[in-house]
Parts: structure tokens; sequence; C-alpha cells
């Protein structure tokens, strides 16, 4: 009888324990079970903030602020939304997805991007420790934008490895005069080195000559769509902020061209890639180097697209 009473204590012990586990799960996870949307924290214990409605793009700043500001005051750093959303990368990989030539190879049309859902009903968003973020904040501190004008070639550097490239436009080889700011510019993009100084992350599409904003845009395969909302990155070069953008095409067919008023434009999807890994305060340097050493080791002359050379 006594062997009995023992069995049925440990198994109501046992019983307990899962018991308590599984509670503890509904806001803890062990580093041995996490597999979370491809995220891998290392660290013994993680947050997590259950998306219980899906939310579309035209949301979904609005909602990333609301679990910043929740969770910045009980958490033993300063929550932002960069280090929020890097350490759940496939938020960028989703808001890539969103790109209008990519909902198109895959035959899918979307007139408003904004009204795409971004963070699915049922998905899980973690919150990092301060052992993850120390390594995210050690990563920002490294990371720098580097742009070599008549490349059309943006790279995002951590050191000295190359995390990313990317395809680029850049301002044309002419002097206009643009309404927006009331006098004649020049619109080749200005070279020098300086900082991310501030996002947009709700533009307004404005044309500068006539300073006319516009709400649609006819794409490369003369489809007429709504703009997409997608940030806007402002440069400061040389101490001097002069409305230098890195920003979103929607005509990619003008990458790798001297085309732009003087922003340096991206492809939709590459613009998510570098707004969050360009935090406030990044480094940028934008060159113009004309001798350039290829990926197999090849030296290449490129293009003097603005006749710098002539003019030296």
């Amino acid at each position: 009888m006594k062997r009995w009473v023992l069995i049925i204590h440990a198994i109501a012990l046992f019983l307990y324990i899962v018991s308590v586990n599984v509670t503890n799960t509904e806001t803890l996870i062990s580093k041995e079970t996490i597999d979370l949307n491809q995220v891998y924290i290392q660290q013994d214990t993680v947050s997590l903030v259950s998306i219980d409605t899906s939310i579309t793009i035209e949301n979904y700043f609005h909602f990333i602020d609301s679990i910043v500001k929740t969770y910045d005051s009980i958490t033993s750093y300063k929550l932002t939304e960069h280090i929020l959303v890097r350490a759940n990368s496939w938020i960028i990989d989703t808001l890539q997805n969103t790109d209008y030539y990519r909902m198109k190879a895959r035959d899918s049309f979307v007139y408003d991007q904004k009204k795409m859902i971004i963070l699915p009903k049922g998905n899980f968003i973690v919150i990092p420790d301060s052992i993850q973020t120390k390594k995210l904040l050690s990563s920002f501190h490294k990371t720098r934008i580097d742009i070599n004008i008549p490349e059309f070639k943006l790279r995002i550097y951590e050191d000295t490895i190359r995390l990313y490239e990317f395809p680029v436009r850049v301002g044309r080889d002419e002097k206009k005069y643009l309404e927006m700011s009331g006098r004649v510019q020049d619109l080749k993009t200005k070279k020098g080195e300086g900082y991310i100084v501030s996002h947009v992350r709700n533009p307004r599409y404005v044309n500068p000559v006539n300073n006319h904003e516009y709400f649609v845009t006819r794409r490369d395969d003369k489809k007429v769509t709504k703009l997409p909302q997608v940030p806007f990155i402002e440069t400061e070069i040389n101490g001097i902020r002069n409305g230098q953008l890195i920003h979103p095409t929607t005509n990619p067919v003008t990458l790798g061209k001297a085309y732009s008023n003087g922003c340096i434009g991206t492809r939709e999807a590459d613009a998510w890639m570098i707004y969050y890994y360009a935090p406030i305060g990044t480094k940028v340097k934008i060159r113009y180097d004309l001798n350039i050493v290829d990926e197999e080791g090849k030296a290449l002359v490129l293009k003097d697209i603005y006749g710098y050379n002539n003019k030296n």
C-alpha cells in the first residue's frame, strides 16, 4: 500500500511540474525549445508579444511603436524600433516581399501596398534580452553605408565585412530650376562623408520641379498603382543637409542610371533592408571612384558620368 501511495505522489508531483512549465511558456520560452520564425535567441528566456489582430502596412509603424513604448519601461536597456525588428528578422523579410515587382513575379497585382497584411494574426514578436541587444548595438556601431556614384552601387558593411550590395540610381548631370527649393539646383549626387540624420516613415511624394504632391505612380509595366509606404532616409554629408535622400523608386528600370534629382534611389525591397541597417547616426560615405576591382579581382575603369576628369 505504501508503495502505491508513493507512486501516486510521484505522478502528482510530475503533473504539477509539467503544468507549471506549460503555464510559464505563455511568457517565457527556454533556449532549448525556441525556434520561432527562424529567430534564434542566445539567452535563457525571452518575452513574446502575441499578434492578436492582423496588422497592415499603413498601421505597421504605429503597432511597432506601441510595443516599443510598452516594453521599454520594463527592459534593462533602451528598446528601439531598430533593435526590436532586427531581433525579429522575419519582419524585414516580410516587408521586402511587399515590393510591387516581387509580388508581380508571383502573379499578384498590388494596387495599394498599404492595405497588405504585414504582421499576420497568430505570429509572435520576440522582445530581446540585454545580451542580444548588446550584440545588436555593437553591430549598429560598426555598420556603415558606402555608395560609389559612377558604379551605381550601395553597400552595407559591418567593419570590413560586406553584408549587402544593392543597385541604385543617382542624380543627373545637369542643373535645373526646382520649385521646391525656389532656385536652380545642381542635380548631381553630392559626394562626401556624413551620417544618417533622420527617417521619414510615411513620406509625401512631391515632384521637386513643380512642388506638386502626387499619390499614384505608373510602374515599369505601365500599370498605375498607389504609392507605397516605404521609409525615406535623410543624410547629412560634409555637415550639410541638402535634401539628398536614400529612398525607393517605383521604377527600378532607372537603377544603374544617372536619373534622379540628386537622391539615391533603390528598389522597394532594398529600401526596407537599408532602413533597418541604418539607424540614426549610421556613418555614410558617398564617393566617386572610377577605378575599381570587380568580384573576380579584375581592375575596371568606370564611365566618368559627371565628367569630373575632364574638368580637372
